[in-house]
């Protein structure tokens, strides 16, 4: 018989990347704040950044250092124009990256939008033992990387794995003698 588990809440911090948006216009940063409470997870902060590589830097580098987030989710920048350059910034501060994110992102996505979800650079990866996830800009896109991938993948429960049970061991490196 399989071992029952208890619910673990994670700290997750919100991230919308937008030359345009505030907190009031920002639909996609509030769809994950709203997935992520009914989930059972805690907010542990929110911000909006500009599209520039050394702002959302700047933030991501904060938040990892901080022991209160485990979980970093942006919004926004992760498109091919000019501007977009979330992917770049998430992808300097990553220690390892979580490459099948992208693949199954791309599955999920090529299901609700067909070929146009070949233009999403969505990505993920870890650094400082915090888990950081780059999603496109639009709520749909944000509804459909929580409900078919993070919604699980933060759940202690989920078998046969999950992202929260390995949360401990991120940085046993660091530990190594």
């Amino acid at each position: 018989m399989a071992e029952e588990r208890d619910f673990l809440p994670v700290n997750i911090a919100v991230l919308t990347v937008s030359d345009t948006r505030d907190l009031a216009e920002d639909r996609s940063g509030e769809t994950l704040v709203a997935r992520l409470v009914e989930a059972g997870h805690r907010l542990a902060d929110r911000r909006i950044a500009r599209d520039e590589q050394a702002e959302i830097v700047a933030i991501l580098r904060d938040w990892i250092a901080d022991p209160g987030v485990d979980v970093v989710i942006s919004t926004g920048g992760t498109g091919l124009t000019g501007r977009d350059v979330t992917v770049e910034a998430h992808q300097s501060v990553y220690e390892k990256e979580i490459t099948a994110f992208a693949v199954v992102f791309t599955l999920v996505s090529h299901g609700k939008i067909g070929t146009s979800a070949v233009q999403s650079r969505a990505c993920a990866g870890v650094a400082g033992g915090t888990y950081l996830f780059a999603l496109p800009g639009s709520p749909g896109a944000c509804r459909d990387a929580w409900d078919e991938i993070l919604r699980v993948q933060l759940d202690y429960r989920h078998r046969p794995c999950n992202f929260v049970e390995i949360l401990p061991r991120l940085e046993e490196h660091r530990r190594r003698k």
